[in-house]
Order: structure tokens, then sequence, then C-alpha cells
């Protein structure tokens, strides 16, 4: 049986103490679920590494190639499908694990996509994530400097599922602004 949400939420707040961190983990399970919906997959699963995929990143900042694989341990030991263990492993490249498969791509991707939602929002006058357009974010995408430490390589993978870079971008808009009052925009 896999863990709930509630058990990851349990330990989201005993493992992650930056606030950024913990709604940007909320939004990558934002889209994550949306994407799993667009393609009839388990939003649960789908969700579960969205929500889990940053659960050791305090821990491991020291040493980036453990970032991952230890959340992963962590949803392994709890039970979670193997599949979700992999793409949390996968999610970030350090790890030596490419993502390979739909839900690993995707999570790689979405984790990308929040950072530059939420930076597109951050630079409204009103800071208000409703007034966003997929227009602003695509445009912002072709901008290197904005958003610096956004893998937009990893973002465009999306299109390797065959869901073209707009589309993608706007079902992780409508997502996270689905969850705006829990992401504070």
């Amino acid at each position: 049986m896999r863990p709930s949400r509630y058990q990851i939420i349990a330990l989201l707040q005993e493992n992650v103490a930056n606030e950024h961190l913990r709604r940007h983990m909320f939004a990558t399970e934002a889209i994550m679920r949306a994407l799993a919906e667009h393609w009839a997959e388990d939003a649960d699963a789908w969700g579960l590494a969205g929500l889990a995929h940053d659960l050791d990143a305090e821990e491991t900042q020291d040493d980036f190639s453990m970032h991952g694989k230890t959340a992963a341990a962590l949803l392994a030991g709890l039970a979670a499908p193997p599949d979700v263990v992999r793409a949390v492993t996968a999610h970030n490249p350090a790890t030596g694990v490419s993502p390979e498969t739909r839900l690993e791509i995707a999570l790689a991707a979405a984790d990308q996509l929040t950072g530059l939602i939420t930076a597109a929002s951050l630079v409204r006058p009103d800071k208000q994530i409703a007034n966003v357009a997929v227009k602003s974010i695509r445009k912002r995408f072709r901008e290197g400097a904005f958003a610096r430490g956004v893998d937009r390589a990893a973002i465009e993978r999306c299109e390797e599922l065959g869901l073209p870079l707009e589309e993608f971008m706007s079902i992780g808009l409508a997502a996270m602004q689905g969850i705006a009052a829990d992401l504070g925009l």
C-alpha cells in the first residue's frame, strides 16, 4: 500500500523548513496531478512524485548527487510504487539516473516549470499568478537571464511526450493558479 498524501505532508513538515521549498513542492504536485489527468494516468501516484520529490533537498544540500536518492529511499521504505521512487531519483541529473519514462520526464519538466511560473508571477506589479498569461511565460522562457536557475532543456522535454511546450505551460499555469492561495501567489 503506497503512502498517503497525508504521510508525505507529515514528512514534508518534518524535513523541509524552507517555506518557499514547501510551496514549490505543492506546485509540482499540482502540475503532476494535472498532467496525469491530461494523459489518464494515476493522479495520486503522479501527485505523490511531485509532492515528495524534494523531501531531501535541505538534508542533501551539501551533496547534491544524493538529492533525490535520499528521498527515493524514504519513499521506497514507505512502499511507494517503484516508478514513483525512480522518478524522484531521476528528477535530479546529478544522481546519474536519467529521466526516461513519461512520469520521469514529466516530473523533471514540472519541477523546473514551477520556477519559471513563480518567477513570472513575482515580476508582475501585483505579484498575482491569476494575472499571468501563457504568452508571458513563453516570452520569459526565451529570456535566458530571467529565472536563470531554471533548466529550460528539462522543460522542453515535454515535447518528447507529445505535449507542445505552450500546452505544457498552459497545463502547469492552470494547475498552479488552482492552488494560488497555498502558493502565496
